[in-house]
């Protein structure tokens, strides 16, 4: 078709948003009311590229394509600040959640102290799909356990006083233990975080053993650990036997939970047998009496990361 004799391309638009290009498929009939050379091929091709000019990049924010959509990077760190701001509240609610019914007398101080050793590990673990798939967000998560790093560090080395946080997380209710065992367990949660995160099995199976296998073990082992271990009169078998049962549960667990989002694939029969064998070396290693040359948050988490690295990093998906 032509246009004051040059040629002419135009789209149409019809009823269902379809766009059709082609003059040819104008019926004859139609008769267009355009005139002059305001829309030559040439001037509205000019005139289409100055409405569809795109701003400089000093003008927007930087874009890049995720999951086959173009997302602002400014969307992902909101995201990632939004969920560190959220993860960091939560800890600091569970941690006053179990002093408040410890004050009132709801339940003994050990056993307000444990829950707190199993829920947080756990509950900052599951806070992990929170963040987003930018290679950051490890960082923006590994805020959450530095921030309680340097809560402690400030109370142990007495700077201040905090009576609640002491009471909470030591055993004898002193300050200079907020620098041993409570340092060394939101130490693990960050190195998981900035060295695994979610895309390996290695990370979940340690801190799950630590927080889970070990919580667990000392609240059965107290309540109901009578028969003692003949190589340690601290441990019970009761104690042992539950940290073996609880933390490959609990490893079982919180691997389905990141193998069903996609974070990285399983072969389950091979999976059951490696977290058996790692949660039954890691309660063989912290029944040992080494308490008091290694802290059980460093014993435990280190050994099922070795084992896990092992085991995990040549099974066959």
């Amino acid at each position: 078709m032509r246009v004051m004799g040059e040629p002419f391309s135009c789209l149409i638009l019809i009823p269902s948003g379809l766009v059709i290009q082609g003059a040819s498929l104008i019926p004859a009939s139609v008769k267009i009311p355009w005139r002059g050379s305001l829309f030559s091929g040439g001037h509205f091709r000019q005139r289409a590229s100055q409405r569809h000019r795109v701003r400089t990049p000093g003008a927007i924010s930087p874009r890049f394509s995720l999951g086959g959509f173009g997302v602002s990077l400014d969307s992902v760190v909101v995201r990632d600040t939004a969920a560190t701001s959220l993860v960091l509240a939560g800890a600091y609610s569970l941690v006053r959640c179990f002093d408040s019914l410890a004050e009132k007398g709801l339940i003994e101080q050990k056993l307000s102290r444990k829950l707190v050793h199993i829920l947080s590990g756990l509950m900052f673990m599951t806070s992990w799909p929170l963040f987003s798939s930018s290679t950051e967000a490890r960082f923006f998560a590994s805020v959450v356990p530095l921030a309680n790093m340097l809560r402690l560090l400030f109370y142990g080395l007495s700077l201040a006083k905090d009576e609640s946080l002491v009471k909470s997380v030591t055993r004898e209710g002193k300050p200079e233990e907020l620098l041993r065992g409570p340092l060394y367990y939101v130490l693990v949660l960050m190195c998981s975080a900035l060295f695994f995160w979610r895309k390996s099995p290695v990370g979940v199976v340690s801190l799950t053993m630590m927080c889970a296998g070990d919580g667990v073990a000392d609240i059965m082992g107290r309540r109901f650990g009578t028969q003692k271990l003949p190589y340690n009169e601290q441990k019970s078998w009761v104690g042992s036997i539950s940290m073996f049962l609880f933390g490959s549960l609990s490893s079982l667990g919180m691997l389905f939970y990141f193998h069903s989002l996609g974070y990285f694939p399983l072969n389950w029969q091979n999976t059951a047998s490696n977290v058996a064998l790692i949660s039954l070396i890691a309660t063989i290693v912290e029944s040992l009496p080494i308490a008091k040359a290694i802290d059980d948050n460093i014993s435990v988490p280190l050994i099922s990361m070795l084992l896990a690295m092992l085991l995990f990093e040549h099974q066959p998906h």
